[in-house]
């Protein structure tokens, strides 16, 4: 299955991983209930509630966006070999991906099937194919068949040893016909300088040292491509074929935005598992987990482990202005979808994610010493040098937008 989402393995920000079977009694991923937004647009289909269009240009793509509430701004486009369709995927022949909340999808122009993986409230990421062929006999709905071979790539260390979502950056190979490819994950704390390799990156990022907009296999290196990958490029209009593409873009911003994404996923993923875990089996082990897991995403979802800006950067697609006008909002107008995009991604570093669906059907005790730790962070009782880059003023404005947009805080909280 696809490479969904860039996630570097820097050492240092791994922790742990769950390292149970993922049909331990207490997870049974292969065969315990869903619930996520695939789940229910199969239903809707099912009962004749919504329809997908299918087109010559697209197949379904357009219209599951529509379904789905993707905006085709998040287009992203990656054109390294990291598709299970990769013999489909060139520079000029890049994979897009788009993405919302909660659900991502990756289009390959010409291929059999759309690829989705959906953030389920229990079981972590899901994988679904959607056939891209044009209907059968009337009255026979479209639905979605969930896919478990993607596990071969979606189940690593990388993801935390759960089903999970990983963006890979590759570096440029050799002309050595025996050299091995060379990539690795991406997470938010993960410097530029090894970020979007084997991407293409529209919008300004700032003149940071990326590796995106550059070819990563020999064959490529004739294809067309900017000079100067540093310099801005706001489309990729002229270096190949747009035909089937819905935008002419690779937005930056929704590269970051990404990044952020897919690492606290995974993460809510692993402490999920490890809480349902701990509740069947009691034991002090299994709460030291559960423990260690929701300090990281709390930390995770507090930036703590963000890798600054080095300059402004600004997006190409109009996606920045949709993703912050989406948000709750405090009595004063502000929202943890605001965006920074000066030193830093956002405005106020507390991740949108904590009105998620997953984050939200986490166990009790585990979405509890979740709170735990963001409260110690953000009252400023812990006063190590990693909290420090919130400012008191950031917590404050933090705190506020909580108490006035997220009803199930703790008392602490109030």
């Amino acid at each position: 299955m696809a490479a969904f989402v860039v996630a570097v393995a820097v050492a240092q920000q791994r922790r742990d991983a769950f390292v149970l079977s993922r049909d331990h009694p207490a997870i049974r991923y292969s065969t315990g209930d869903l619930d996520n937004p695939i789940v229910r647009l199969n239903e809707r289909l099912t009962k004749g509630e919504v329809r997908l269009t299918y087109d010559a240009a697209h197949g379904y793509l357009t219209s599951l966006l529509d379904a789905l509430a993707i905006p085709v701004s998040s287009q992203m486009l990656v054109f390294s070999k990291t598709s299970f369709q990769a013999d489909l995927v060139t520079m000029h022949n890049p994979r897009a991906i788009y993405f919302g909340d909660d659900v991502f999808v990756g289009w390959v122009r010409g291929a059999d099937v759309l690829e989705i993986a959906a953030a389920d409230r229990r079981q972590g990421s899901v994988f679904y194919t959607l056939q891209q062929k044009a209907p059968g006999a009337p009255g026979v709905p479209v639905t979605l068949e969930r896919k478990t071979d993607c596990l071969a790539c979606h189940l690593s260390w990388d993801t935390r040893g759960v089903p999970g979502l990983m963006t890979t950056s590759m570096y440029p190979l050799p002309d050595d016909p025996n050299a091995y490819a060379n990539g690795f994950t991406t997470v938010q704390g993960s410097p530029l300088t090894q970020r979007w390799g084997g991407w293409w990156v529209t919008g300004d990022t700032g003149g940071a040292q990326h590796l995106g907009n550059i070819p990563v296999m020999p064959a490529e290196k004739n294809f067309a491509h900017p000079r100067n990958p540093k310099a801005p490029l706001q489309t990729v209009e002229g270096f190949f074929d747009l035909k089937g593409y819905p935008a002419a873009t690779s937005d930056v911003v929704a590269l970051l935005v990404l990044a952020h994404e897919t690492t606290v996923t995974n993460l809510i993923g692993r402490l999920g598992w490890e809480a349902r875990v701990a509740e069947a089996e009691p034991s002090a082990d299994a709460s030291a987990r559960v423990k260690d897991a929701a300090g990281e995403l709390a930390e995770s979802m507090l930036f703590l482990d963000e890798e600054l800006l080095a300059r402004p950067v600004q997006g190409s697609s109009g996606f920045a202005e949709a993703f912050a006008a989406s948000g709750p909002r405090d009595a004063k107008g502000r929202s943890l979808r605001d965006l920074d995009l000066h030193t830093r991604l956002f405005k106020y570093p507390c991740s949108f994610l904590i009105y998620g669906a997953a984050f939200n059907a986490l166990p009790p005790a585990a979405r509890q010493a979740v709170y735990g730790r963001l409260w110690e962070v953000l009252s400023g009782r812990d006063t190590r040098k990693i909290t420090q880059q919130l400012s008191a003023a950031d917590r404050q404005a933090i705190l506020q937008i909580l108490r006035d947009t997220k009803p199930d805080l703790p008392e602490s909280f109030k």
